[in-house]
């Protein structure tokens, strides 16, 4: 099957000058540091512990046992012979990589429109915000029978998703009695935390209740779309089988001891010297697509998340060759590209201004598509646009966009999607996958931590007064308050 390729020529400084682009002496100078970065990768997912232990299982999901995504399709087949609606609640990759398999995978209006659905459930997601808006109406126009619940978190803890959790959960008892559990999924820890004991309780009474699927250890929420994303996928009508093996094909590229072969590794290797020597510190995807456009929140969340840290890595080693990775405190780093999800043509009549014009401190990727199931020809005539399809157009777009950063030395790159589908999209979130893998290596971080993350959790727990929190953490709230002067709230 053809794949998707890559076109870095706008990156290099023959198209965007030396001051903002690569040079060749640039590019020399990191291949050894690249291969670095592969082999020490490598050496990881070689080893079982090493892979679970740091975060990198989901480098396997691709090659995962098929006796699993049996199991799962056949749940799905039994939640679709029920049920007029699926209610998934998460955040985070326990969201955006839902919504980023819906919008590219499904039609345009999936909820809408029936025949668009071929069957199918309505799906809706929630979890994801404290906004009490959205669950109010979905309450009001959801019947409680019709309508199946998947709640997707790791420790059961996250406010998010444990609030509507319960609202839910007490929606459903409220309308359905007893045996509302059995219009239940969770997909959690499979040996601990709030949401498996809720789980372990409710089967103890009835097995049929809330049935589970794990989040597999060395999975962080945010490369967890071939793990928890799959009972999703499956029910979208979505072929599982394709996404899985586009990831794989992406997985073999992205182990090319070559560089100029392996597409995550040269992404990387460009971001980090457009970051570091040409300051580059602000990373927009642009895909030319409409579907994809939640592929890019997805890869803001990616992005962001696993390179924005304070600090660098310190690696140590055991004799068995375990790897443990710390916080170097005597390294404060504040790194990490700002990601910002854009789309085009919708874009080119707002933050393209600022690419253009604005400070020159950005690296942008564009996504775009070759070819779409349902195109449109505009009607014969005298006009410019007259005979021309929509395809023809976007594209044109796109390439006129390349030239108008080109024109301005604003480095840009492309990647080529010959049409949106399972086996490609699942090639392009391994792809986005590895290269932030390989970024975290190249600036020598922690790529699968998130310990900023865990700054606002702590305070509303702090405030919620959740039992157990240390009294380290609530010793720092009380020494930091929030200061607010009344002559500055006006």
């Amino acid at each position: 099957m053809k794949g998707i390729k890559f076109d870095f020529n706008n990156l290099f400084s023959f198209n965007v000058s030396a001051q903002h682009g690569v040079t060749a002496f640039d590019f020399d100078k990191i291949k050894p540091l690249a291969k670095n970065a592969l082999i020490h990768l490598e050496t990881i997912l070689e080893n079982n512990k090493n892979r679970i232990n740091l975060g990198l299982e989901w480098a396997n999901l691709p090659f995962q046992d098929m006796e699993t995504v049996f199991k799962i399709k056949s749940l799905a087949r039994d939640i679709l012979s029920k049920f007029e609606n699926v209610l998934f609640l998460g955040i985070g990759g326990s969201y955006l990589g839902l919504k980023a398999a819906q919008d590219a995978l499904c039609s345009p209006y999936y909820n809408e429109f029936a025949n668009v659905r071929m069957g199918g459930p309505k799906v809706y997601f929630e979890g994801n915000n404290l906004d009490p808006e959205t669950l109010n109406v979905l309450f009001k126009n959801l019947n409680p029978r019709k309508t199946f619940v998947i709640v997707i978190s790791k420790s059961g803890e996250t406010t998010e998703t444990k609030a509507s959790f319960i609202i839910v959960e007490n929606w459903l008892k409220k309308n359905i009695g007893e045996s509302y559990g059995r219009q239940i999924v969770a997909i959690t820890d499979p040996f601990s935390g709030a949401l498996r004991e809720k789980v372990t309780a409710e089967q103890a009474k009835d097995k049929l209740s809330f049935r589970n699927l794990p989040l597999l250890k060395g999975v962080g929420g945010r490369y967890s779309e071939l793990n928890m994303g799959l009972l999703h996928l499956a029910i979208s009508g979505i072929n599982i089988d394709e996404v899985l093996s586009g990831a794989k094909a992406m997985a073999k590229k992205c182990l090319a001891r070559d560089i100029n072969k392996n597409p995550a590794l040269l992404y990387a290797a460009l971001g980090i010297i457009l970051y570091l020597k040409k300051k580059k510190s602000i990373s927009i995807l642009m895909p030319f697509s409409e579907g994809l456009k939640s592929s890019a929140d997805w890869y803001c969340q990616l992005l962001a998340e696993s390179t924005g840290k304070k600090y660098k890595r310190l690696v140590n080693i055991s004799e068995e060759g375990l790897e443990t990775w710390y916080q170097d405190k005597k390294r404060i780093f504040n790194a990490g590209r700002t990601p910002i999800a854009a789309r085009g043509t919708n874009d080119l009549h707002s933050i393209q201004q600022n690419n253009i014009e604005g400070e020159n401190n950005k690296m942008v990727t564009f996504i775009r598509v070759e070819s779409f199931k349902n195109d449109i020809r505009l009607p014969g005539g005298k006009d410019m646009l007259s005979g021309r399809v929509y395809s023809e157009l976007l594209s044109l777009a796109e390439e006129a966009t390349e030239w108008a950063l080109v024109k301005e030395n604003r480095p840009n790159c492309t990647i080529i999607m010959p049409e949106v589908n399972a086996h490609n999209w699942g090639e392009l979130i391994y792809f986005f996958e590895m290269a932030t893998a390989f970024e975290g290596e190249l600036l020598d971080i922690n790529a699968f931590d998130q310990p900023g993350v865990e700054g606002y959790k702590n305070y509303m727990y702090y405030k919620l007064r959740k039992p157990g929190l240390s009294k380290d953490i609530e010793k720092e709230i009380r020494l930091r308050p929030l200061v607010k002067k009344r002559k500055l709230i006006i």
